[in-house]
């Protein structure tokens, strides 16, 4: 018997069920990120093609990035993939407590990073012109970087189920406050990338603030609402839950998804952006 079955210890790396020691549910995982890998290759192929033959008329791309964004969006991602890893140390230690406030640190920043992709992408449509359509430079660009945006945001919503799924009573049951928190979730997530960040980031750039509170006083009442019940769904809790230090494994999954993802973004902001200015 091992030291770990001796100890009652759980090994979050290996599984002696398995014929490959390693978890079936990582395993998983890791199947599905690599054909991502071949995915994410083939559309970043594409465009460092283009990049090199550029047809007439194509998009000036140092005339159109703000690197300074996306400079501070990228440190932002980074920074999540931080918060990932502590989320999952501390769920190996059994500690949920600080699993739950790593995981909404997570979500947090990884809502400012899409914040910041809605921003730049409103600016470059309306300010700098290119679209989808008018250019070679932008197809590629927002089918690279909004496919990436779309795995960030599928992302924020399964640490927002795993979240939640820190609550459920270990006598079962909970299943409508579960889902309602899990609700909340996604209407604090949505307004934050989709009007706050973004509002927020054109008053830097000189709107005046009373004119995005008047535009966005709807928006931003609903939000502080869903963050009011999102503390209010996630009060401290005498009760006993069914999650714990035997859930690690899916913590790690979700976590091995974030991570792949920060990787790649780490790949396409220098290809796409840092190459532009060497």
């Amino acid at each position: 018997m091992s030291s770990h079955a001796a100890t009652g210890s759980i090994d979050h790396h290996h599984d002696s069920t398995t014929s490959t020691g390693i978890p079936n549910k990582k395993l998983l995982w890791w199947a599905f990120l690599a054909s991502d890998c071949m995915f994410f290759g083939t559309l970043i192929s594409t465009h460092l093609v283009y990049r090199l033959n550029p047809p007439p008329g194509n998009a000036v791309p140092t005339q159109v990035f703000n690197i300074e964004l996306t400079s501070f969006s990228t440190f932002i991602l980074l920074m999540s993939s931080l918060l990932m890893a502590l989320a999952v140390n501390a769920i190996q230690k059994g500690n949920v407590r600080s699993t739950r406030t790593m995981l909404l640190g997570t979500m947090f920043f990884g809502c400012i990073f899409l914040g910041g992709q809605v921003f730049e992408f409103t600016h470059f449509v309306h300010d700098k012109h290119m679209t989808l359509s008018n250019s070679i430079f932008g197809s590629t660009f927002y089918t690279l970087t909004g496919t990436h945006g779309t795995h960030v945001a599928i992302g924020v919503l399964l640490l927002g189920m795993m979240y939640v799924r820190t609550f459920k009573p270990a006598a079962g049951g909970g299943l409508l406050a579960n889902f309602l928190h899990l609700l909340a979730i996604c209407i604090a997530a949505a307004v934050a990338f989709i009007v706050l960040v973004p509002g927020l980031l054109e008053v830097i750039e000189g709107e005046a603030l009373g004119t995005f509170l008047s535009h966005s006083a709807v928006p931003l009442l609903v939000g502080a609402a869903a963050c009011a019940a999102l503390i209010w769904f996630g009060r401290s809790s005498t009760a006993a839950v069914e999650f714990g230090e035997k859930n690690a494994i899916d913590v790690e999954a979700i976590g091995l998804y974030w991570h792949f993802v920060d990787i790649v973004w780490i790949i396409i902001f220098t290809a796409v952006y840092l190459l532009e200015y060497l």
